[in-house]
Formats: C-alpha cells, sequence, structure tokens
C-alpha cells in the first residue's frame, strides 16, 4: 500500500495483498461487483480503512460507470443508493474518497488550502467523455484553484500493453490527442495516463506524480485485460481534519 501526504492532504493506493478474498480475487480485493463474496470484500474495506487510520463507514464507494458524471458529496451512501458516477468531491474533511480499478487510471485531487479533494476513474471511455475537467470543474464550484490543486494518478495499465484497434485509436486521439501510442510490438494502443495529464494541465492543474506501475505487468496488482476475473484495488484521497494528526496516511 503506498501512501503520500502533503499540507494535510492524504492520497494512498493499495494493491492486491493482505486481505481474505480467495482466487482468483486473492487477497484484498475491494470491489464490491465483480464476482467475490461480499463478506470477504466488506472484511477488505475495512483492513484497507484500518491500515490508513479511516473509518470504513468515512469512506465514499461509487457505482462506475464509464462516464464523465461527478457527484457532490458530504458524506457516505446508503448501500443501496449509491449512484452510479465516475467522479466524485467533497469539502468535508475526514471524508475519504475511493475509487476502483484494475487497468483504468485513478485519478486524485486536492486543494488543502480549499479543503476541497476529488477522485476519478479514468478509464478509455471516460477519458474521452471528459471525467476529468469534469471534476476539476466540480472542485472549483466548490471553492478550489486549479493553480492549487495537487494531482496523483495511481496504478494503471501502461501504453506500451493497452493495444486496441486502430480504429479505436483514432477515435480516442481525435479526441485527447496526447493519448495516441503504440505497443512495445508496434501495434496501435491507447495512453491514457498520458491523456489524462494533458486534460490536467489543460485544466491548470498540476500532477505531482504519476505511478510507474503498470497493473498488466505487476503481479501485485489486479489487471482485467491479463486474467478478465479478478479483483480490484482502491485509491483513497481525503483531507485531514483539523486538531487529528494522521500519522498513519
Amino acid at each position: 500500500m503506498l501512501k503520500n501526504h502533503e499540507s494535510g492532504a492524504h492520497f494512498a493506493f493499495t494493491d492486491r495483498w493482505g486481505g481474505v478474498s480467495a482466487a482468483p480475487y486473492d487477497e484484498l480485493n475491494l470491489g464490491g461487483a465483480v464476482g467475490d463474496d461480499p463478506k470477504a470484500v466488506r472484511a477488505n474495506r475495512k483492513l484497507a480503512a484500518g491500515a490508513l487510520g479511516l473509518d470504513p463507514a468515512s469512506v465514499v464507494w461509487m457505482n462506475q460507470v464509464h462516464g464523465k458524471d461527478v457527484a457532490v458529496v458530504d458524506g457516505p451512501w446508503d448501500t443501496a443508493d449509491i449512484p452510479c458516477v465516475d467522479a466524485v468531491v467533497t469539502a468535508r474533511r475526514g471524508l475519504a474518497l475511493a475509487v476502483l480499478t484494475a487497468d483504468c487510471t485513478p485519478v486524485l485531487l486536492a486543494d488543502p488550502t480549499a479543503g476541497v479533494v476529488g477522485a476519478a476513474h479514468a478509464g478509455r471511455p471516460g477519458l474521452v467523455a471528459g471525467v476529468v475537467p469534469a471534476t476539476v470543474e466540480a472542485m472549483t464550484a466548490l471553492g478550489a484553484d486549479p493553480a492549487r490543486i495537487v494531482a496523483y494518478t495511481g496504478p494503471a495499465v501502461c501504453a506500451g500493453c493497452y493495444e486496441v484497434p486502430e480504429t479505436m485509436r483514432a477515435e480516442v486521439a481525435e479526441t485527447v490527442p496526447q493519448a495516441w501510442a503504440t505497443t512495445r510490438r508496434g501495434t496501435p494502443a491507447v495512453d491514457v495516463v498520458a491523456g489524462v495529464g494533458a486534460q490536467l494541465a489543460a485544466a491548470g492543474v498540476l500532477v505531482r506524480e504519476h505511478s510507474h506501475i503498470c497493473t498488466r505487468e505487476s503481479a501485485d496488482h489486479f489487471s482485467y485485460r491479463r486474467d478478465r476475473t479478478t479483483g480490484r484495488q482502491a485509491s483513497y484521497v481525503w483531507l485531514r481534519e483539523p486538531g487529528v494528526d494522521s500519522g498513519r496516511g
């Protein structure tokens, strides 16, 4: 589990180890819609939250659908009422926002000065739809300044592994030219991470760090393109509550 923090903003990325799920979801599967035992998923989410010093009940999850809709939240949803969105933003300190991925790019954003954070799920369709700029726009509406927003992207499939048909590459590049890529074998590919970086830069946001981990190549991470039936890792962002010393994250 990788953790970064600055000025009260915390960013964390899980891998697949340290949980209770059985194969093919072994071990720390945090995705609730991939066929894993729901009890195992709940146990894993509790374990992950505990390792980060978070209350599991204060983590906001999404029903991700590869779109661009953004929800503004001030507390967790009831399990039965989780909306179909691909990004969440909040101005509530202590509330953690979570993104589930297994090749898509998780995007974590924070403006500690304004007290606003956001999290987006950027796969190829979401990249083209514009979920990342939509998330920045929603944060700005809450008082964030793009020039102050710090961004991290988590483990995702790299361009060298993300082979697509030529027509698909052309369609993506028409909207996000920076995503045009080739695989290591010289075949058409899409670079979602580069596309996300370009969209953030266009919105005036600094990317502090792009993860160097390719999920398809890493045995320590879940990858849908590699394994098909598999689990999901999570990326979290939150702001420390005033007066709380979060030395664990």
